[in-house]
């Protein structure tokens, strides 16, 4: 995905979509739908997802911010024709707001079944979506070697985008429920500090060989090498209602694996699993309303001046690679609205979840109703 011995010349980006009623906007089951998408036939970017209720689009592999932003537009464009052909309609939010557990259904597939039979209702009770955000690298050693640099971001990177603050029709109190959720699993959360491909080879043959996991593919750590291409993925981000701000987070995430990337020679950022973790739960439970870590300062500081202390660091590199004013725009606009979870938030003041979800849907095709 990157030219030969370049770190982030190129991007693209995953977006899993909720499909819902136009009318009603509760959950829509389509098992032909998923069938069709697992088939190729529901668009060239159209994938299945794991529940019948849900699709994936892929971007294209892009160069630049224009051209990631085409293809987002152009993707949620798709996958609203795909749904449209189930009688259905897209919602970029990370939970549905009041869907039941008894609305899911997971795809007919014996990969699924192995996953039930592994982790029990892990399995049966996850009805969410995410966003990731794959950053070309050269190979194997610089992915683990930026991933483990990486580490003492996710929690600012996740406070950008929580879009799931609702679930089962109760308000959780998170701002990204789905990041809190994902730490239940043994394989979830931030990846561990690891030196090399080989540590990191060992690390994946390892949880193999104890019953966890399959292979690579199946690790669900907030950043981690893509095992299909030569990308680091970061998998920490709620999916984005508002198209800018699924631009926005790409841009920073790219941007710091280029900065990282050049510092490979560095004596990594020190950070605990155990202060990573109450950093990442701080980053789901308040988004951008309270303290977030500031990796600049090693320290808890207000979540606005850690979010200006990652665009100061990423600055050089940005200006270099002419993104700074439009990210700094975009990042400007997003502190001032907040994200897609206080949106939502605002959205259920005004009137029912429904309502919420009526907002959001026009959200995600570019209409908004704030």
């Amino acid at each position: 995905m990157s030219p030969a011995g370049v770190i982030g010349a190129s991007f693209g980006v995953e977006e899993e979509f909720h499909l819902v009623d136009p009318e009603s906007f509760a959950l829509v089951r389509a098992p032909a739908l998923s069938a069709r998408a697992l088939d190729g036939g529901a668009g060239p970017h159209v994938q299945p997802e794991m529940l019948t209720s849900q699709i994936e689009v892929a971007t294209d592999v892009c160069a630049s911010l224009a051209e990631l932003r085409a293809a987002l537009v152009s993707g949620r464009r798709e996958a609203e024709q795909a749904a449209s052909w189930a009688g259905a309609t897209i919602l970029a939010t990370s939970s549905h707001p009041f869907a039941s557990l008894s609305d899911i259904q997971l795809m007919d597939r014996p990969r699924y079944g192995a996953l039930v039979e592994r982790f029990g209702s892990l399995v049966t009770q996850f009805n969410l979506c995410g966003c990731h955000v794959h950053v070309g690298v050269p190979d194997l050693d610089t992915a683990v070697a930026i991933m483990t640099r990486a580490r003492p971001y996710l929690p600012v990177l996740g406070a950008l985008t929580g879009s799931s603050p609702f679930h089962e029709g109760r308000d959780t109190g998170y701002d990204s429920f789905r990041l809190a959720w994902l730490a239940l699993w043994p394989q979830g959360g931030p990846p561990a500090v690891l030196g090399s491909a080989q540590e990191y080879t060992r690390a994946v043959d390892e949880l193999v060989a104890s019953g966890l996991i399959e292979d690579a593919g199946a690790l669900l750590w907030d950043i981690r090498p893509s095992s299909r291409y030569p990308t680091l993925e970061f998998r920490v981000a709620d999916v984005c209602t508002d198209v800018e701000d699924a631009v926005l987070f790409a841009g920073l995430v790219r941007s710091l694996v280029r900065t990282l990337g050049a510092r490979t020679l560095d004596q990594p950022l020190s950070l605990s699993d155990s202060l990573l973790r109450a950093a990442r739960w701080r980053a789901a439970r308040f988004g951008l309303t309270d303290s977030l870590w500031s990796p600049r300062q090693a320290k808890l500081v207000g979540a606005h001046d850690a979010i200006e202390d990652l665009l100061q660091e990423l600055r050089p590199d940005l200006e270099e690679h002419e993104e700074y004013e439009e990210l700094a725009q975009l990042l400007k606009r997003l502190l001032l609205k907040g994200t897609s979870g206080d949106a939502q938030r605002r959205s259920r003041r005004r009137g029912s979840l429904v309502g919420v979800v009526r907002d959001a849907v026009a959200l995600t095709a570019g209409r908004s109703q704030e």
